[in-house]
């Protein structure tokens, strides 16, 4: 049996002594990678009860000072010294999405006493977007058009990047050259689909190889540099009968993939439905922790009671949550993208902290430039609207913010 750990206090406030899980000793957690996919993975962990130990190179990624322990390695360079590492850990997941990190840990992981949680097979078709929407076409899988059947506008995106990067709106035959060969200048192929419009919607599935579960739909709001400023956590985002089609196409498209790990599904959603952009095998950051709060399922504990064959039953809680980034800069607050708040340095998880439910936060008093990850929960929509808006103005009085700007993209 492990020995109790007893956390760093940070600046502002101190953690106390992670739980133990049932059975009387802790489950310890390897994750690779710091950044915001680690911080993700750290804070799940911790609302499991689980002890965590991050890998990565750089000596101030955000996700060490959440986590219980960290070594400072590259893993692509040094896969020994991670070996050895990981070699006490009841699992490892990876929380980062260097090829060559993830190419190096496949050569090590049959070494690890415990679940591999994540899916190489199924990270390489989902990083191509060409591919996955091959398997997602068998299945009639709801996607925009392709050019030149749709006409302008269309977004034209590489296949095999993540997020933002190289993605361009078309709308006519100039831009068009531009986009193409900004995706050139990736050295990828580009994917050319029709501009939809509507709400950014994201879904995730937990496969163990043979069977895959769907979970719960959330919506994504974007600042005005379509990067992720906000996730909200609600029944009814969907209607009924589009929100049960939308869990069966990533439940369809993650078996046939025979995925054994976490997969999420993004799309656009309107009145007339939804059309599905791109699917992402590896553990998303965001979504999660607000489902989390929103619904009291925690998605790593299913990804790890799913792929150590123990599985799970769980009782999705009634209630709605947000999960919102922040970035105050002397007299100002600002809405960001997760990007902008990937800068946070040495973070904690602060309970109660202007009256949210919890921050991650690198926040100090009489700090002037600092940032925030604010998770609200209320019994609905209009309850988590008024905790987040009485959070921002107490913000605002105790820190003298004189403007808050709350960006959005032209085009939605």
């Amino acid at each position: 049996m492990r020995n109790p750990v007893h956390l760093r206090c940070g600046s502002y406030g101190c953690r106390g002594t992670r739980p133990w899980i049932p059975g009387g000793s802790r489950l310890k957690l390897g994750i690779i990678g710091g950044a915001l996919q680690g911080i993700e993975a750290a804070y799940l962990a911790q609302k499991a009860g689980y002890e965590t130990l991050v890998l990565d190179r750089r000596e101030d990624a955000p996700a060490r000072s959440i986590a219980d322990g960290s070594v400072t390695v590259d893993v692509a360079k040094d896969p020994e010294k991670a070996a050895k590492a990981l070699g006490d850990c009841d699992a490892v997941i990876p929380a980062l999405e260097e090829m060559d990190a993830l190419e190096s840990l496949e050569k090590i992981k049959k070494g690890f006493s415990g679940p591999y949680l994540f899916d190489m097979d199924a990270y390489r078709i989902s990083s191509s977007k060409l591919r996955s929407n091959e398997i997602m076409g068998k299945f009639g899988v709801p996607m925009p058009k392709p050019w030149p059947e749709c006409g302008y506008p269309v977004i034209v995106k590489p296949s095999s990047q993540s997020g933002s990067v190289g993605v361009s709106e078309v709308e006519n035959d100039e831009q068009m050259k531009a986009a193409l060969e900004k995706v050139s200048a990736l050295h990828d192929e580009p994917v050319i689909q029709e501009f939809v419009h509507g709400k950014s919607l994201s879904v995730e599935a937990i496969g163990d190889g043979e069977k895959a579960r769907a979970y719960i739909t959330t919506q994504v709001v974007l600042d005005s540099g379509y990067d992720c400023k906000q996730v909200i956590c609600e029944p009814g985002i969907l209607g009924p009968e589009a929100d049960k089609r939308f869990g069966e196409c990533i439940r369809m498209t993650a078996e046939d993939m025979h995925l054994r790990g976490l997969m999420d599904m993004e799309a656009i959603g309107g009145d007339a439905g939804f059309k599905v952009l791109e699917i992402d095998a590896r553990i998303p950051s965001q979504t999660p922790a607000c489902i989390l709060a929103g619904t009291g399922i925690n998605l790593l504990k299913e990804l790890y009671l799913a792929l150590s064959g123990k599985g799970s039953d769980p009782v999705r809680r009634p209630g709605a949550s947000s999960y919102e980034h922040f970035y105050i800069d002397g007299a100002r607050m600002y809405t960001t993208g997760e990007k902008a708040f990937s800068h946070v340095d040495h973070p904690r998880i602060e309970k109660g902290l202007f009256g949210s439910d919890e921050m991650i936060t690198d926040y100090a008093p009489g700090k002037s430039r600092w940032h925030a990850t604010m998770i609200t929960s209320g019994k609905d929509r209009e309850d988590v609207f008024w905790k987040r808006k009485d959070a921002i103005a107490r913000i605002m009085d105790e820190c003298g913010i004189e403007e808050f700007i709350d960006g959005s993209p032209e085009v939605v």
